[in-house]
């Protein structure tokens, strides 16, 4: 399945449940709060957070709902502003594979 018709997929569920209805800045918190199970995640992980030292262990089963949650309301948002993401990312890997040169990149993060 392409990502334009995994968007339209997700317009159409959406809609069906009234929730294109919601505002852009309530999906947008949404997508920040979601983002913030994400980065619990990731604390917990590298060590910022200890488990067990005022802090509950993220249930590592449950991390890849996060990111299909934190998908589901970006293209929310996208289909808010109608916004194709597809032709969006292509367009923007173009842009970027002539700005950031393969070589030079690859050699600077050899030693990092």
């Amino acid at each position: 399945m392409h990502l334009k018709e995994i968007q339209e997929k997700l317009h159409n569920f959406e809609k069906a449940r009234g929730w294109n209805k919601f505002p852009a800045s309530l999906v947008f918190t949404h997508l920040i709060e979601e983002l913030g199970e994400i980065s619990r995640h990731i604390t917990v992980e590298e060590g910022y957070k200890a488990i067990g030292l005022g802090h509950k262990a993220p249930d590592k089963s449950e991390l890849h709902r996060e990111f299909a949650q934190v998908f589901n309301l970006f293209a929310q948002l996208a289909n808010h502003y109608k916004i194709d993401l597809e032709a969006s990312i292509l367009s923007e890997l173009d842009i970027m594979e002539k700005r950031f040169s393969t070589e030079e990149w690859s050699e600077y993060m050899k030693d990092r």
